[in-house]
């Protein structure tokens, strides 16, 4: 294991800790366990998998161990669910000392990290990511979240953990779609800040393809860097943050509206980065050829980037209620050249309506 990232938020800061075998090192979790009651959650699909290691874990580390096991998919990521857990707590006369440990992918991690921001008024949470799109982006950076029928995580909380463990052997189990919608975040962290990383994983994208644990774990590493980097500046997304939402005006759009589950979260974001960069060279921002360039690069990684034929006016309705959106005005994050984002308040709704209409 290499030596940890630090996200750097004072006295909320925390380490990301990436490598191989972590789930059964009880000495990553012994500080933060130990005495304690550590309420693992999970999800149907993950459970079998490695929820009876990490128990064994945690109780090695001190701990009194529940399990709270959730419906798996992007459509239960909702209130209905969020209460299961809430139940499962007060039902342990779970109290205020106790931590929560998310164990999956971003629904888990989104729905564990709100319910650790509200039940009690607050109380403590551990990330544990089990896929490549939560490891390098979910897991960081404090946002929780559960979906609304009008719009995508409208309702949640910033709640940083305690720490992100990201253990690569978890990646191994994924199918192959699942594993390519979290190459699509990796891509992102390229697309907007670091032109380099993009052209390494242009000339790497068939040993990502393949797993190989090198490439793998320095693109994880890398997407890690850049989002601590870009959280500790702007930790509740009023400035430089919201670069990472890069294709997530359109993907939110795409998922709300196709519903949830039918298109993968890194799927749709694909898909809108690719819209994002063509928005982006229809005004001029950028040359043309550097979309198809980025769009190429999603395919290449098993993406999809052509986007669902909604109706103009279903694709304005969700991307107004992006909660990037000021005063109802639509705000998007465009390129002013491969590697560097641009956060564009009050983006010209006709423009927009043109090129969606256009397709």
């Amino acid at each position: 294991m290499s030596a940890p990232l630090r996200v750097d938020l004072g006295d909320r800061s925390y380490d990301i800790h990436i490598g191989t075998g972590l789930i059964d090192r009880a000495s990553l979790f012994d500080r933060h366990v130990r005495g304690r009651t550590a309420a693992i959650v999970t999800n149907e699909t993950v459970a079998p998998l490695f929820a009876p290691r990490l128990e064994s874990t945690l109780a090695a580390a001190g701990a009194r161990v529940l399990r709270i096991v959730l419906p798996d998919g992007e459509a239960h990521k909702t209130w209905t669910t969020l209460d299961r857990v809430f139940e499962q707590l007060l039902l342990a006369q779970a109290d205020r000392r106790t931590v929560l440990v998310a164990l999956g992918g971003g629904v888990v991690g989104d729905i564990t990290g709100f319910a650790a921001a509200t039940y009690q008024r607050g109380i403590a949470h551990v990330q544990v990511p089990t896929t490549l799109l939560a490891q390098v982006d979910s897991s960081v950076g404090g946002k929780t979240a559960i979906n609304h029928p009008l719009g995508k995580n409208m309702i949640g909380a910033f709640h940083q953990p305690l720490m992100v463990v990201a253990d690569m052997d978890t990646l191994a189990t994924l199918a192959p779609r699942e594993y390519a919608a979290g190459l699509a975040e990796v891509a992102k962290y390229g697309a907007i800040h670091d032109i380099e990383f993009l052209s390494w994983i242009e000339k790497n994208a068939d040993a990502l393809l393949a797993r190989e644990p090198a490439a793998l774990e320095k693109a994880v590493r890398r997407s890690c860097e850049i989002k601590a980097l870009i959280v500790a500046r702007d930790e509740r997304e009023s400035g430089a943050r919201a670069l990472l939402n890069f294709g997530h005006t359109f993907g939110h759009a795409i998922e709300s509206a196709a519903g949830y589950g039918t298109i993968l979260h890194g799927e749709a974001v694909a898909i809108g980065m690719a819209l994002a960069a063509r928005f982006s060279a229809r005004q001029g921002r950028i040359p043309e050829a550097d979309a198809h360039r980025l769009a190429s690069l999603l395919a290449r990684l098993g993406l999809p980037v052509a986007p669902p034929r909604f109706p103009p006016g279903v694709w304005l309705e969700y991307m107004g209620r992006d909660k990037k959106n000021e005063a109802g005005r639509i705000t998007l994050i465009l390129l002013d050249a491969l590697g560097t984002g641009a956060v564009v308040k009050d983006a010209p709704l006709p423009e927009i309506e043109a090129f969606l209409a256009a397709g």
